[in-house]
């Protein structure tokens, strides 16, 4: 029966939820926004709903490439994790790090890394790792789902909306009105400077500088059954600036015509629970509940690349060196060198200390 299922979910979201902040899963987002179902993931983000964890694996959440082979993966409750040899071996690196819920990391320009956290903001390390500093001045929420670097610096998709790290002063400001109190899950933008945000429960907004806030894209993401998707997951733009948009569970959208009219494009993908997506000039790739896909004709085939992918539950995708991919999963780290035809396990070392080094506050 969904609805005892359902039911279940929320009073197992619940336990987990003690963590904190588990109002906006508790209270049913989407009754009112287009049908769209309680997701989990907003409060304990990563997990395939009514799934747990693997037990004894490390679930990663986020990664990002530095230079020569290092790679840096972000965990839920273990912290970061530092590996120089493109997967090989991993180490623990957390000094400084104050909450261990890491959802989104990036590499700046300069070489230094960027970790997003469930509760405790940025926190930027400019040694490869080994100490981490907050940067969390002029935020008002420190639940951090989304970093991007792009030429104007570093932006963060928090709960309150999108903010941008002025570099002098070391200081965030807010980009713009408009998304005020909403919980921002993606940032994307486009080669026109137009930027856009992937929102929980009010679909995606797009802001260009000097305009008046965010705006709202008000034709929705409809999906083939008439339903609008309000979820965002994640962002993506490709060659032709079309922007992709993929959902907690509804698919995969596109716009060829800045945000102002969507397609749905995943009709035949076996799962809608978008957790990452990438287009570069092979193709577009989206990570799912149930596996890796691609597609090079707009969605009207999907190749699934899960040979070697031991564990189907992709919470991260990232393009590493020439043809190469990095998948996090519930049970760590996945590396493919051949355009994700075949997939090894690089995980050695990604349990950590059996304690975790955390003070939680």
């Amino acid at each position: 029966d969904h609805s005892m299922l359902r039911h279940m979910l929320v009073l197992t979201a619940l336990t987990l939820g003690g963590l904190q902040g588990f109002a906006h899963a508790a209270s049913f987002p989407g009754g009112s926004e287009g049908g769209a179902p309680l997701n989990l993931e907003q409060g304990h983000p990563g997990q395939e709903p009514g799934a747990s964890a693997d037990i004894g694996n490390t679930s990663i959440q986020a990664l990002t490439a530095g230079s020569g082979g290092v790679i840096y993966a972000g965990s839920f409750g273990m912290g970061i994790f530092r590996s120089a040899d493109r997967g090989g071996s991993w180490t623990s690196a957390n000094q400084g790090l104050t909450d261990p819920f890491v959802l989104c990391l990036t590499t700046g320009k300069d070489g230094a890394i960027y970790a997003g956290t469930f509760r405790g903001g940025v926190f930027r390390s400019r040694d490869g790792g080994k100490i981490w500093q907050p940067v969390n001045k002029g935020l008002k929420r420190l639940e951090i789902k989304a970093l991007m670097m792009d030429a104007k610096g570093l932006y963060a998709g928090t709960g309150d909306g999108v903010y941008l790290l002025n570099a002098a002063q070391d200081q965030w400001k807010v980009v713009s009105t408009g998304l005020d109190e909403i919980l921002v899950h993606a940032l994307a933008r486009t080669d026109d400077g137009t930027l856009y945000a992937g929102t929980s429960g009010k679909g995606v907004h797009s802001y260009k500088e000097r305009s008046t806030g965010w705006t709202r894209l008000r034709q929705g993401l409809r999906d083939h059954e008439g339903l609008v998707e309000n979820f965002i997951r994640v962002l993506a733009v490709d060659k032709e600036q079309g922007v992709y948009a993929g959902t907690f569970d509804g698919g995969v959208f596109r716009s060829g015509d800045a945000g102002k009219t969507w397609s749905p494009i995943s009709r035949a993908l076996p799962n809608d629970s978008i957790r990452g997506l990438i287009s570069n000039e092979r193709g577009v790739y989206v990570a799912t509940g149930r596996g890796i896909f691609k597609t090079v004709d707009k969605g009207r085939q999907w190749v699934p690349l899960n040979k070697g992918l031991s564990n189907l539950s992709v919470q991260v995708l990232i393009e590493g060196e020439k043809g190469g991919f990095y998948a996090g999963t519930s049970s760590g780290v996945f590396r493919s060198d051949d355009d994700g035809l075949t997939w090894t396990a690089v995980s050695q070392g990604l349990e950590g200390e059996s304690v975790a080094p955390f003070k939680f506050n």
